[in-house]
C-alpha cells in the first residue's frame, strides 16, 4: 500500500504542478469571469484546467471516479477510488491578479482522504502529502507551529463578512479577540500556512469538498488538524478549519462558548 500510495503521491504533485502551469497562461491577462448560480467566479482558466486535469486522470486510472468543482461527478470507477479537484482555488483572487489561489488535487481510499497535492502556481510553492509518508513543502518536511495558546496564535481566513452570513460571527470574533493576530484573503493558502507553521489556525465558515480534499493528510501528516467545527476530521461538514494539535482544545472550548445572556 505504501509504494501505492507514493505512486499516487507523485502524479498527484505532477499533475498539480502542470495544471498550475496552465493557468500561469491566463493569470494577470485581463481574463473575464462568468458567474455561477452561486454568484462564485468562474472563467476559462477553471474549465481548461479542470479539463486537462480530468483528462490525464482517465488516461492514468481509467477506473478511477473524479469529483471536480466545475464539471462535477464521474461516476464511471471501481468504487475505492475517488478523485476530489479544484482547478482554481481562489478565482476571486485570480481573477484580480492576486497570487494566493491554487490548484487542489486529493485522492479518497475507500472513503478516506489519503493523498493531497497543492500547488500555488504564482507563488512558486507546492505542498503535498499521503498517509504515513510525511508532508512535504518545496521538498522538505512540512510541520505545524509549536504554539500552544491563542494568545501566541494567528488566525487566518478568506472573508470576514462570511462568518455572519453562515452564522459563525460570534465564535469568530472570540478567536480572532483571543489571538496574537488575524489576517485574510487566504482560501487553501491559509491551510497551507497552517501545515507549515507560519499561522495557527485557518477558518472556513463555508466549504466544499473540493475546496480541502488535499488538507486531511496534509495536515496530519504536518502534525496538525483539518476538519469541521466541532472536532470531526471530515470534508463533508461544508465548512472546515486547520490548526495545531496542541491549540486544537482551546479552539473548539471558545468555538463552543455559549454567550452569557446577562452581558
Amino acid at each position: 500500500m505504501t509504494e501505492e500510495l507514493r505512486d499516487y503521491l507523485d502524479f498527484a504533485v505532477d499533475t498539480a504542478f502542470r495544471a498550475g502551469q496552465l493557468t500561469l497562461g491566463y493569470f494577470q491577462t485581463g481574463v473575464h469571469p462568468e458567474f455561477k448560480e452561486d454568484d462564485t467566479p468562474v472563467t476559462v482558466a477553471d474549465r481548461k484546467a479542470e479539463e486537462w486535469i480530468r483528462g490525464r486522470i482517465n488516461d492514468c486510472f481509467p477506473h478511477h471516479a473524479v469529483l471536480g468543482e466545475e464539471f462535477g461527478q464521474s461516476d464511471a470507477g471501481d468504487g475505492r477510488h475517488r478523485w476530489i479537484i479544484d482547478p482554481i482555488d481562489g478565482t476571486k483572487a485570480f481573477v484580480r491578479g492576486v497570487p494566493l489561489y491554487g490548484v487542489l488535487i486529493g485522492l479518497e481510499i475507500d472513503g478516506v482522504c489519503q493523498v493531497g497535492a497543492v500547488c500555488f502556481p504564482a507563488l512558486g510553492e507546492t505542498i503535498s502529502a499521503a498517509t504515513g509518508l510525511g508532508c512535504w513543502w518545496n521538498g522538505r518536511r512540512a510541520r505545524v507551529s509549536d504554539a500552544t495558546e491563542m494568545s501566541r496564535a494567528v488566525v487566518s481566513f478568506t472573508d470576514a463578512a462570511s462568518f455572519e452570513q453562515y452564522g459563525r460571527a460570534d465564535a469568530f470574533a472570540r478567536l480572532y479577540r483571543s489571538a496574537y493576530q488575524s489576517v485574510g484573503w487566504s482560501d487553501a493558502y491559509g491551510h497551507m500556512l497552517v501545515a507549515t507553521g507560519r499561522v495557527e489556525l485557518m477558518l472556513d465558515p463555508i466549504l466544499n469538498p473540493y475546496d480541502c480534499a488535499p488538507f486531511p493528510p496534509i495536515l496530519s501528516e504536518a502534525g496538525g488538524y483539518f476538519g469541521d467545527w466541532s472536532g470531526n476530521e471530515t470534508i463533508y461538514a461544508n465548512e472546515g478549519l486547520s490548526t495545531c494539535r496542541e491549540l486544537l482544545p482551546e479552539v473548539l472550548s471558545l468555538i463552543r462558548k455559549t454567550p452569557d445572556p446577562t452581558q
